[in-house]
């Protein structure tokens, strides 16, 4: 499939041109990787996130942001190209946005060419670490990005007070160093960030983007995060004891190659007080920017979205890690801030998806959208909070040794319906007014056979087969 973005590339640097820089808004997109909405403005008990906490109280938090494809390169390629990935066609790391769709026009690449000084610091696009596949970047979108190599050595960790070892063999890879932020590649993203605002173009507007690698596994963070979080602390994920009993057997037991299990609750338990402590030096590095932006006077006109690529599963359903299509991992934390909003401090409850991104910043920047584009502009929400815009948030998966189970679900207001394979490897159906969880399986209950045939018809329409 060949779309005809080139052709409209100069018509819109005409018109967005046409405005002062001064008249239009500066972009900072921070985004963090394998998060979820495990932060304390979303509610998690134990998270300490005061950076993002301060954000949230001038910003509209969106409680019901979803991701496109639970899995990195898909999720990115995706949010940063505005399209399904029906359409973009990338469903693993390995695929390439740019050699499925050779026209594609990112949300970066349009900005830049409608005026904007573009930089990334970090992990955007997908950047093939700490694996060493390619990078993802698109070239063509940044007038400055820090170079693509793998993370930097970790220094000495330092003897961990929960005594537990860690590895392949015995859980989550993870890893208290001691010393400063700045020895670990997020902090040094930060810095890299701040350094260039202030030596960017004057006379431009910016998109700043910055790609945090954590809580991508391995675990790693400074120990004064660690100590945020005591191992008595730390309390695991209540399930019923037949929870798995009424799960398909790709959404249970689909294998993800390099990720090994935790079996002991010790060792469940160290591995989310390491996610925690990610997550904490994530925030911090977060503040650090909000800081910056507000110290050199730029915080009045500044747009201001937190977010991540997709969620994480830390023991809901016995799972620990990503690509599932259960609430944990398709859903994402996602907070606005724009210049002057009088909605600051409140929270939607509105349906939207990352794909919604490139769409409302068009739209707040006066910057027109591709018409390829298939997203929806969050603009009446942030005006409205109790707005709708969408129906239903829709996210495919692969799931598999092999990712050769593929999986599609929409969730409504009150539903998440899933299928397999179309179904032919199993369905779910979720009632989250009375089972926020998705503890109780409903796809076989007849009574709610006409919400489930209502819902799979959607799923058919809006997510044929992807076809490779």
């Amino acid at each position: 499939m060949r779309l005809p973005f080139a052709i409209l590339v100069s018509s819109f640097g005409i018109l967005a041109s046409s405005l002062v820089a001064e008249q239009r808004p500066n972009v900072l997109l921070l985004m963090a990787d394998d998060l979820a909405a495990s932060l304390s403005c979303y509610g998690h008990p134990q998270a300490k996130t005061p950076n993002l906490d301060a954000l949230a109280k001038r910003s509209v938090l969106f409680s019901r942001a979803y991701c496109q494809f639970p899995h990195c390169n898909p999720s990115r390629a995706s949010m940063m190209s505005g399209l399904r990935p029906n359409t973009t066609r990338v469903t693993n790391n390995e695929d390439n946005l740019y050699k499925n769709i050779p026209e594609v026009l990112t949300l970066p690449h349009h900005f830049r060419n409608n005026g904007y000084a573009t930089a990334r610091c970090g992990k955007i696009f997908h950047l093939g670490v700490p694996t060493g596949l390619e990078s993802m970047d698109d070239p063509q979108a940044w007038d400055f990005g820090t170079p693509f190599k793998s993370e930097l050595p970790y220094p000495p960790k330092r003897e961990s007070s929960a005594k537990i070892k860690s590895g392949k063999k015995q859980g989550l890879g993870w890893q208290e160093i001691p010393g400063d932020d700045d020895q670990l590649v997020d902090g040094n993203f930060a810095k890299t960030a701040i350094e260039w605002l202030g030596k960017r173009e004057k006379d431009k507007p910016f998109f700043l983007a910055v790609g945090f690698h954590r809580p991508h596994l391995p675990l790693v963070a400074p120990a004064k995060y660690f100590d945020l979080y005591p191992l008595e602390s730390i309390t695991l994920p209540e399930a019923p004891a037949d929870d798995e009993a009424d799960i398909p057997e790709p959404a249970r037991n689909g294998a993800v190659p390099g990720y090994a299990l935790t079996t002991t609750p010790e060792q469940r338990r160290a591995a989310i007080c390491a996610y925690l402590a990610c997550v904490s030096y994530v925030d911090a590095q977060a503040g650090r920017l909000l800081d910056a932006i507000k110290q050199m006077g730029l915080d009045d006109n500044t747009i201001i979205v937190f977010t991540s690529d997709h969620g994480w599963h830390l023991g809901e359903h016995g799972l620990w890690h990503k690509r599932s299509l259960f609430e944990e991992c398709a859903r994402v934390p996602f907070i606005m801030h724009t210049p002057g909003m009088k909605t600051g401090g409140q929270q939607s409850k509105g349906l939207i998806e990352l794909l919604d991104v490139y769409p409302t910043l068009c739209e707040l920047c006066g910057v027109p959208a591709p018409q390829e584009v298939q997203g929806l502009s969050l603009r009446p929400l942030l005006n409205d909070p109790s707005a709708t815009i969408h129906e239903g948030a829709f996210t495919q998966a692969r799931r598999g040794a092999n990712a050769e189970f593929w999986g599609r679900t929409i969730r409504t207001a009150r539903w998440r319906c899933t299928e397999w394979d179309e179904g032919n490897s199993g369905i779910e159906l979720y009632d989250h007014d009375k089972d926020p969880q998705e503890y109780t399986n409903l796809a076989s209950d007849p009574q709610h056979a006409e919400v489930l045939k209502d819902l799979r018809a959607r799923l058919a329409e809006r997510l044929p087969p992807i076809i490779k």
